[in-house]
């Protein structure tokens, strides 16, 4: 079975148009403004995407070693001993119980004690320990957001200045057909779909982090219960 002319010519021109809006087609026939949207966009993706990876390992190390580090403490029989062998450790519960130590033999060690004001300032101290804790855990969840808010629309701006150079091409060509319109279309297009691929990642990201974190700052809080009661309760035993 063989083509005629037209079917050849035909294939021909299918087989160019195919080439002419491939990605890489795309982005070289792309306005300087265009390109400059797509640069920025691929490099947002990138950088989501690293700070996903690095994130998601920061995570999940910092959860399981305070679920090994509370599991260890609550079987210690000495806390005195365990501070010393394992709360110096750079993690969240870690960090947690060192505030709290720190207050008890500052408060502990005058020759009167306070203990209401004690059992406050033990509060407030390993309070604030969490506190920075989230903080830091959470630096980079803000860029997350503002990818996943901001690509979408930066995308939108490409497109939209795609299209206002295409429909001054077909103006100066005096010529609308599919041919001429499709390559500055989908080029105008291309520009929200890179700008949806940079964005749909933050956002599912950063709602996961978010939860991981939240998780995870109430299981610290249990565990600063846990322990201003532990002191609490060592209190009533100082005269």
């Amino acid at each position: 079975m063989s083509l005629s002319m037209p079917d050849m010519t035909a294939a021909a021109g299918a087989a160019a148009s195919a080439a002419t809006i491939s990605p890489l087609a795309l982005f070289l026939q792309a306005d300087i403004v265009v390109k400059i949207v797509m640069i920025g966009l691929l490099l947002a993706s990138i950088w989501t995407w690293a700070i996903i990876l690095g994130f998601s390992f920061t995570l999940r190390r910092a959860a399981k070693h305070s679920q090994s580090f509370e599991q260890d403490f609550w079987k210690a029989e000495d806390i005195d001993r365990f501070y010393e062998s394992r709360g110096k450790t750079d993690f969240p519960s870690a960090k947690v119980m060192a505030a709290g130590v720190a207050e008890w033999r500052r408060s502990t060690a005058q020759k009167v004690i306070d203990r209401d004001g004690t059992r406050d300032r033990l509060s407030t101290a390993m309070s604030s320990s969490i506190a920075a804790e989230v903080d830091r855990l959470s630096d980079r969840l803000n860029i997350l957001a503002t990818v996943g808010s901001v690509a979408p629309f930066v995308g939108l701006f490409g497109t939209v200045w795609g299209i206002m150079r295409a429909f001054t091409a077909i103006a100066a060509e005096q010529n609308s057909s599919l041919a001429v319109v499709a390559p500055g279309i989908a080029e105008a297009l291309f520009a929200t779909a890179i700008g949806l691929f940079a964005a749909i990642p933050a956002v599912i990201a950063y709602n996961r982090f978010s939860h991981g974190i939240n998780r995870l700052e109430s299981r610290l809080t249990r565990f600063a219960d846990g322990f201003y009661a532990t002191l609490s309760r060592e209190l009533e035993g100082q005269r």
